[in-house]
């Protein structure tokens, strides 16, 4: 069997994320372009996947047949996967500032020509469940272990492939898919209450058939707890309602819609990586 990867303390989990928001700042800086405000609002849902030993996967073996999935549903947000990707040991930490570049592995959005430890070529919203459905139903056809995660953002919940999706996972009673809403509330220039209102969210999971779960998406004890509780969770697919902080970890970014797609600048730069040191 693979090696899975080993369970780390939420302490260390959160030295990781430190490290992620850091290469995120940075590697959007040297692009000048990209989105920071939801790569780092995702940061701890993701780390305690691939590092808190939630998802089963194996870098040394990436096609591992019994590995567990994600999918990045809001694939703008490719710097904090492909950071995670980089730690893990998937991809190269030291080419992760050629992001956007030409012919980098870390395109704008997630391919999977570049990068074949991606599950799916991501950035088209609304997508992002209905893969995650059709990887985990196969997982049950084929009689295996393998669970299927995919992180949405706020914003592209307002796709409606995503609740023809959602009625699909719980009418064929999915429950080994797991959906996160990275519900930090700000898309595009402003804020998602503005453009185009969620609420009441949890009701609508619900409504449509979930198991919903909501909690604070940086609190990693809350998020670890949310993923057992998922993993747990029989005869329905699960949501994890994170609510988050676009810009998570950097104060002038944190809850500011400018920097949902703006590069931080060179003294922007050095002022986020003193927050994060």
């Amino acid at each position: 069997m693979a090696t899975v990867t080993e369970t780390r303390s939420v302490q260390e989990l959160q030295a990781v994320c430190k490290q992620i928001r850091r290469h995120i700042v940075t590697m959007i800086t040297a692009a000048k372009s990209g989105h920071p405000g939801g790569s780092l609002s995702a940061v701890e849902l993701l780390v305690s996947l691939y590092f808190g030993g939630r998802m089963r996967h194996d870098p040394k073996n990436p096609q591992w047949k019994e590995r567990d999935r994600f999918v990045l549903g809001k694939g703008h947000a490719a710097p904090v996967l492909y950071a995670i990707l980089a730690e893990a040991g998937y991809t190269p930490v030291d080419e992760l500032n050629t992001l956007r570049k030409l012919g980098s592995i870390y395109q704008g959005h997630p391919d999977r020509r570049f990068i074949p430890a991606l599950e799916a070529s991501t950035g088209s919203l609304g997508e992002g469940l209905s893969l995650a459905c059709g990887m985990a139903l196969a997982a049950r056809l084929d009689g295996s272990p393998t669970r299927a995660y995919t992180m949405l953002g706020d914003g592209e919940i307002q796709e409606g492939q995503v609740w023809e999706a959602a009625m699909f996972a719980a009418f064929h009673k999915i429950d080994n898919v797991v959906c996160i809403v990275d519900y930090n509330r700000i898309q595009l220039d402003g804020f998602v209450k503005d453009i185009m209102d969620l609420e009441p969210l949890t009701d609508k999971w619900r409504a449509f058939g979930w198991h919903v779960i909501e909690l604070d998406g940086h609190d990693m004890n809350a998020v670890n707890a949310a993923y057992d509780e998922a993993a747990a969770t029989k005869g329905k697919p699960s949501v994890l309602i994170a609510h988050t902080v676009k810009g998570k970890g950097v104060s002038f970014m944190e809850n500011n819609p400018k920097f949902h797609g703006m590069a931080p600048t060179a003294e922007e730069l050095q002022k986020a990586l003193a927050e994060l040191a």
